[in-house]
């Protein structure tokens, strides 16, 4: 793009030395090339593969279950997954322990029941998957594009030429890549013709800590949270075919964001590339489209971004219209709801001159595809003479340069002077590279930052609502200095995983209605119920109220004849506040609530549930008790609401004075987890994890840091199952063995350890250290595999899924 910054040479170069005289069997990458650079400390890892012989493993695949690869037709699939370094980090059972309380019992969410502890029960008579295996460090190729060289953690890739695109075909190792979540509903959706906004996403070349799959321990890194303000999000580099990392297009799809890649041909290099395939006859450039199609359609992504920034010979120019319209009607054809749009660059002459506006130079283009992104440079008389003709406006994306370079009405934080023009005039908005308010300012105040300049936009950017339920978030951005679990520290130490991040709420100020008192919300990580975040609420109810509220979240949904809400929230400092949640609805008039209060506001009507005791009968087997505290202070409030004829509009918390109190009152509240939930979707049956395997299986014996003379051994293979992925969010990864793991009994008392996240049917764990097996002796370790359903409960460990994995030294 004009004035995009240049790609550096390499990443940064990791600081890890590789292994000397230990046994080590390096990955053998094959193919393509790798990144030099590394956004993790990690413990080196080895990739061999040992003989491996299933003990008594019966198989039952149902068409209905997700698979470890999800497959266009005809494409078989299977995989590979992230690693859990070991580290210093202090990793906890998921489990809780009530606090005390002499006048009221409180309690924890139930703590999952688990089988009665079986001695003496053989490892082979488990009714679990157990495969067998003997180390071996012979190396074994693993594809380089799919996997990080130093650990063979999965990463995202991208494609450095025509002749990578045009070889790509679908394999067992792009499975990772494949997006979990589809893209979600939202309003107002992209098919309404009105202004809309989209991000293009530029850091520094790109694919950097994000390009791990199953996350990294990158410190202070990137992260976007404001989704409800935005459309669409292009993931940019300069690299030739950029496919958006899976763990963007997660985020972006469970905010009912649209995800693109981009297609970049620059200089004289591009120029020669875009002669190869749209110099010829229609089947060059045919061949390119059906695999950018097929690309978008297999990795689960909506579109792309074409930006032909070189000149081009009039046989080339000429065939581009044919492109574009062969590659948007493949493409929606293909990909629901999937988008062309063309970057201004290129004319109809093929000159390369940036127009800074849609004309006839190069409405050619944009007559052929979805869209156009105009180039930065542009002024109040572009935008006017584009409006004086334009039919399509809301196809228009007027670019934002956020860095402000070359002549541009406004980019930092005067970004809001560009957009109050475009708006104006009825355009959609393009920013680039919002990220300037982390590369340019202090990452310490990266999080005030970034909230102060979409707040600085919000008037031009209307909120999208959420549409379908369930809706549930523990405010987690995907990041954080320590891991929770149900309020209790998991783990220590910095993580990054884009797909963990939850719905979050609309920032910005927080008007009151009685326009008295104030309420402010900002992320933070201090402290969480679940993830690496959660929400803090400061305010102060003024004396002439008795309360505040704050509107967190936009619905448009259909409400169900019966739901059930849950907050968890914990109050720091003072504790005679009053927390609740509140629900408005849409056509009060027509609206039936049973059992709770109402005040009626205009065309909605406010409703205040009264919190739970005890949960209905249909929700013990999730809910356990309502009204319960637990260790850490966390507060865990559920209501049960009946309605017909509503549609769910605004979720609110609102903060009620202490009783006999008349003056200003100050809180804080930190916000840990909100539920709304169809009642009746409770009764569904979950699936159950099935047909786990453990293939591409890599041992490594390295020195040991703290003993000079003492080797560790280290196992990393990848995990792989069946489940009906429509049901879940996620799922929670967990080993036993490890320290005890020479024995012949399994002894079900023994906590699980958390490995990691995945969102998909498999997971790759990576040096995972596993004690040295005796001489004629086998080891084992267990994984097990935690489903995640999308209404927030917790399954029981029993019901997990469970594979062994025996090891033993070789007998030659």
């Amino acid at each position: 793009m004009s004035g995009a910054r240049a790609l550096p040479q390499a990443l940064p170069t990791s600081t890890l030395a590789p292994p000397s005289k230990a046994d080590c069997g390096c990955p053998g990458l094959i193919g393509g090339r790798a990144d030099k650079g590394r956004d993790r400390a990690a413990p080196l890892a080895g990739a061999k593969t040992s003989k491996r012989t299933p003990v008594g493993q019966t198989t039952h695949r149902g068409a209905d279950l997700g698979t470890c690869g999800r497959r266009l037709p005809g494409d078989p699939m299977e995989s590979s997954a992230k690693g859990a370094s070991r580290g210093k980090s202090r990793r906890r059972s998921p489990h809780l322990s009530p606090a005390a309380d002499k006048e009221q019992p409180r309690e924890t969410k139930p703590k999952p029941p688990r089988s009665p502890k079986r001695l003496g029960r053989s490892v082979e008579e488990s009714q679990n998957p157990v495969f067998r295996e003997v180390i071996n460090f012979k190396p074994t190729p693993l594809p380089i594009r799919n996997y990080d060289k130093i650990t063979t953690e999965p990463v995202s890739f991208y494609f450095s030429s025509l002749e990578e695109l045009l070889a790509w075909a679908p394999g067992s190792d792009d499975a990772f890549n494949i997006a979990m979540i589809p893209l979600a509903d939202r309003q107002p959706s992209l098919q309404i013709q009105r202004p809309r906004t989209l991000v293009c996403h530029d850091m520094m070349g790109g694919y950097l800590g994000d390009r791990f799959i199953q996350g990294s321990m990158t410190e202070s890194p990137y992260t976007f949270y404001h989704w409800h303000c935005i459309d669409i999000f292009v993931y940019f580099s300069h690299r030739t075919v950029t496919i958006p990392p899976v763990v963007w297009t997660n985020a972006a799809h469970k905010n009912g964001v649209s995800v693109l890649g981009t297609l970049i041909t620059e200089w004289t290099e591009g120029g020669r590339l875009c002669e190869k395939f749209l110099s010829g006859d229609p089947s060059s450039y045919q061949k390119v489209a059906d695999q950018l199609v097929r690309i978008a359609q297999f990795f689960r992504f909506d579109g792309w971004l074409i930006n032909i920034e070189n000149s081009l010979s009039m046989a080339a120019v000429e065939n581009i219209p044919f492109f574009l319209r062969y590659l948007t009607d493949q493409l929606h054809q293909h990909v629901p709801g999937g988008l062309v749009i063309w970057y201004d660059s290129v004319l109809k002459d093929g000159q390369l001159k940036w127009q800074n506006e849609l004309n006839e130079s190069n409405r050619v283009f944009f007559d052929s595809c979805d869209g156009i992104f105009t180039n930065y440079n542009w002024k109040e008389e572009h935008l006017e003479r584009m409006a004086a003709f334009e039919m399509r406006k809301a196809d228009v994306y007027v670019g934002v340069d956020v860095f402000a370079r070359g002549s541009v009405v406004g980019g930092g934080f005067d970004t809001n002077k560009s957009l109050e023009l475009i708006r104006k005039h009825g355009f959609s908005a393009a920013l680039f590279a919002p990220g300037w308010v982390y590369e340019c300012l202090d990452n310490k105040d990266f999080f005030q930052n970034q909230d102060r300049f979409w707040s600085l936009l919000e008037q031009y950017l209307p909120t999208h609502s959420i549409c379908s339920l369930p809706f549930v978030t523990s405010f987690c951005l995907g990041l954080g200095t320590r891991r929770f679990s149900y309020g209790q520290e998991e783990t220590v130490g910095p993580w990054y995983h884009l797909s963990a991040q939850e719905i979050q709420p609309i920032f910005g100020d927080h008007a009151l209605e009685n326009k008295s008192g104030w309420v402010r919300i900002h992320s933070c990580l201090m402290d969480a119920w679940n993830g690496g975040s959660s929400l803090l609420v400061h305010g102060v109810i003024p004396s002439n109220t008795g309360k505040v509220a704050v509107r967190l979240f936009s619905l448009k949904v259909p409400a169900p004849p019966k739901i059930y809400l849950s907050l968890i929230y914990k109050l720091e400092g003072r504790t005679d506040i009053t927390v609740a949640l509140e629900l408005s609805t849409l056509d009060a008039g027509r609206c039936n609530i049973g059992g709770i209060s109402s005040v009626h506001a205009g065309s909605t009507t406010r409703h205040t549930p009264r919190p739970l005791r005890v949960p209905p009968a249909k929700l013990l087997r999730w809910v356990g008790r309502c009204s319960q505290q637990f260790n850490g202070g966390w507060i865990h409030r559920c209501y049960e609401v009946n309605l017909q004829n509503c549609f769910l509009q605004d979720i609110f918390v609102n903060f009620t004075r202490p009783l006999g109190s008349q003056k200003d009152e100050n809180f804080t509240c930190r916000l840990g987890e909100i539920q709304v939930v169809d009642a009746n979707s409770l009764m569904t049956p979950l699936s159950q994890v099935r047909d786990l395997t453990a293939s591409h299986t890599c041992w490594q014996r390295i020195h040991s840091e703290s003993h000079m003379f003492k080797t560790k051994l280290l196992l990393s293979c990848t995990l792989c199952w069946s489940y009906l992925l429509p049901q879940v969010c996620g799922f929670r990864i967990y080993h036993q063995g490890g320290n005890y793991s020479c024995r012949k009994e399994l002894l079900d008392s023994e906590e699980p350890t958390f490995l990691g996240l995945a969102h998909a049917n498999m997971y790759r764990v990576v040096n995972l250290e596993v004690e040295e097996a005796p001489a004629g002796q086998d080891c084992f370790v267990d994984f097990l595999i935690q489903p995640l359903p999308k209404e927030g409960f917790l399954i029981p460990q029993a019901e997990w899924g469970r594979l062994t994995l025996l090891y033993s030294k070789s007998r030659a």
